[in-house]
């Protein structure tokens, strides 16, 4: 099958920039085995000082040797040029250029129709776009002209391109017992370059409060003013998240809900710009009762054999009202004071009550605080609350200091 000759000519580069080349000094003794082998070729290395070839005298700007490799959420560039091959006025000349992903066809550019197109003069096209999906994608110029006859012709020409992940981000969730959420993040460069992060981000669900545990109390980022990530290398991220009014309900918050997307900016090679959006993360909520028990006030100290008082939340998460019986049992290093087996005030559905509690500490040193159950008196249910916290407990000849 023969080819048809065209009298247009297509050619597509990719735009990007230099690297950082570094001169690699390699010498040795003229009386050495390999002579002046090394020397020589020191003396016609490009990167060299004349004068000083065996020091390092700083970097220099290489041109690619080979394909570059294109990451998600970098900016694709290219350069593309048509240009005629023949001594004839070629007509109407219109390009089109196209991306096609795994899932979308994209249109980069639609130039309007070129009215002419004389012998050495040449179309000339840049084209931007910002890569958001990964794996294989296939770059689709089509030139479509009049000879000088006003016969149409088209041509097409395919590029491949692969798209590789520069990132590989790992996230952990740690529940507390006040409803915060603490959100890990490890960002590892899985890229060949050294990569500086710019912006790392999380932007909250409109459920959530995000606070970033990544600076100091003077506001520098723990990492210092540059985030220089090096191939294979992690850093992690901490973040607090806080549930707010919309879905304070205890119910809203168990099972899985929408924390929110990471952002993440960075710069590589000589300052190119990448950005990634991870999709949205979600939570596994822990399963709560119809009934909890949350710590509201506790000391940090309290003295040996001395009684001290703390509050707690009583939180009714049912769609009923509640009959409730308090009942506690001594544990060891606590003794309970108050009446245990005591009737509480009926709490209405979806109500927060505080309750005031008493108790006398047995032993020295940490305890945890345990012992107290609560019975349904319509389902017939105990709910037994262990754990609820921890108190220091010291002798009273030793001196409590405070922070400021």
């Amino acid at each position: 099958m023969e080819t048809e000759e065209h009298l247009l000519a297509l050619k597509v580069m990719r735009l990007t920039r230099p690297t950082l080349s570094s001169p690699l000094p390699l010498t040795c003794d003229s009386k050495d085995l390999p002579g002046n082998l090394f020397n020589n070729a020191l003396h016609q290395d490009l990167t060299s000082v004349q004068g000083s070839e065996t020091l390092c005298c700083g970097q220099f700007l290489l041109l690619p040797q080979s394909p570059v490799n294109i990451y998600l959420g970098e900016t694709f560039s290219s350069y593309i040029c048509v240009f005629s091959e023949t001594q004839q006025v070629v007509k109407s000349i219109y390009v089109k250029v196209d991306l096609q992903t795994s899932s979308q066809k994209l249109s980069l550019s639609s130039n309007p129709p070129t009215a002419e197109l004389a012998p050495d003069e040449t179309i000339n096209i840049i084209i931007h776009h910002e890569v958001k999906e990964i794996g294989t994608h296939i770059l689709v110029c089509e030139v479509s002209y009049n000879n000088a006859m006003g016969i149409p012709s088209t041509f097409r020409k395919f590029f491949k391109i692969q798209v590789l992940k520069p990132l590989d981000v790992k996230t952990k969730f740690y529940n507390a017992e006040n409803d915060d959420c603490y959100l890990e993040a490890q960002v590892q460069n899985i890229t060949t370059e050294p990569i500086c992060l710019e912006k790392v981000a999380l932007d909250a669900s409109q459920n959530y409060d995000v606070t970033s545990l990544n600076s100091t109390n003077e506001g520098e980022h723990i990492f210092g003013p540059t985030m220089l990530v090096h191939p294979q290398s992690i850093c992690q991220f901490l973040y607090c998240l806080t549930p707010n009014k919309t879905i304070k309900d205890s119910r809203n918050l168990s099972g899985p809900t929408n924390i929110g997307k990471l952002d993440i900016v960075w710069r590589s090679n000589l300052g190119e710009k990448g950005r990634l959006q991870t999709s949205q993360l979600q939570r596994m909520g822990p399963e709560y009762g119809d009934i909890r028990l949350l710590i509201h006030e506790l000391p940090n100290f309290v003295v040996l054999e001395e009684p001290f008082t703390f509050k707690c939340e009583l939180i009714n998460n049912c769609e009923r009202t509640v009959d409730l019986m308090l009942y506690f049992e001594n544990m060891e290093g606590i003794a309970w004071c108050g009446i245990s087996g005591r009737k509480l005030d009926p709490l209405s559905p979806h109500s927060v009550r505080i309750l005031e509690f008493k108790a006398v500490p047995l032993i020295p040193g940490l305890n945890t605080l345990s012992g107290i159950k609560l019975l349904d008196t319509f389902l017939k249910r105990t709910y037994t609350y262990n754990e609820l916290g921890q108190i220091f407990v010291v002798i009273d000849d030793q001196k409590i200091s405070k922070s400021p």
